[in-house]
């Protein structure tokens, strides 16, 4: 038996913002049930659980309702919403994981030009649980890294580390992804 699915309904977002601006709750709920689902995956990469991942979500929606008017309409709010999210998984890691430990190798300046290729997976896998075993530090970076696209620098600045820490991070975050992906299945992912 196929599951049925009801149609989306259009968000009139123009609306709903200026509801939300003024504090209107129905608005508040249509903005975030609308993007719950868009918003909690990106918590979810980020999270050690789902638990962390709907922490991290409400005290995004919290700034987004907060901070409405320093959106600029005239860009996209999913990007602006994504920023948000993203800045608060970082704030919730400093706060949380305190001891939040970046590996810094004294022979990390070799990484700098050659860093790990990223395994080649399949697309069906489910990463997040495998993403999950990675330690806060090697996750956070693999994803501002692989699924955000900064650039170390970039990364460096954000997280207060220094640039070859940054990309140490995320090469022992790939090797660990690799070991694994092997682990849990050798036919995933193919060897360099």
């Amino acid at each position: 038996m196929k599951a049925i699915t009801m149609p989306r309904q259009e968000l009139d977002l123009e609306k709903v913002l200026l509801g939300c601006r003024k504090g209107d709750r129905n608005s508040q709920r249509s903005l975030y049930e609308h993007f719950y689902g868009y918003a909690m995956s990106i918590c979810l990469r980020y999270s050690g659980s789902r638990d962390e991942a709907v922490e991290v979500l409400n005290d995004a929606f919290l700034k987004v309702f907060a901070g409405l008017d320093k959106y600029d309409p005239t860009f996209p709010f999913r990007t602006w919403l994504r920023r948000i999210l993203i800045n608060a998984a970082i704030d919730y890691y400093r706060k949380h994981h305190k001891t939040l430990v970046f590996l810094e190798l004294k022979a990390a300046e070799h990484l700098a030009d050659e860093e790990a290729p990223l395994p080649v997976i399949d697309p069906d896998e489910d990463m997040l649980p495998i993403l999950r075993e990675l330690s806060p530090s090697y996750r956070l970076v693999f994803n501002l890294y692989v699924m955000e696209e900064y650039k170390h620098h970039e990364i460096a600045e954000l997280l207060g580390i220094s640039v070859s820490t940054s990309r140490s991070n995320l090469v022992r975050a790939i090797e660990n992804l690799r070991a694994l992906l092997m682990k849990k299945s050798p036919y995933h992912i193919k060897p360099n």
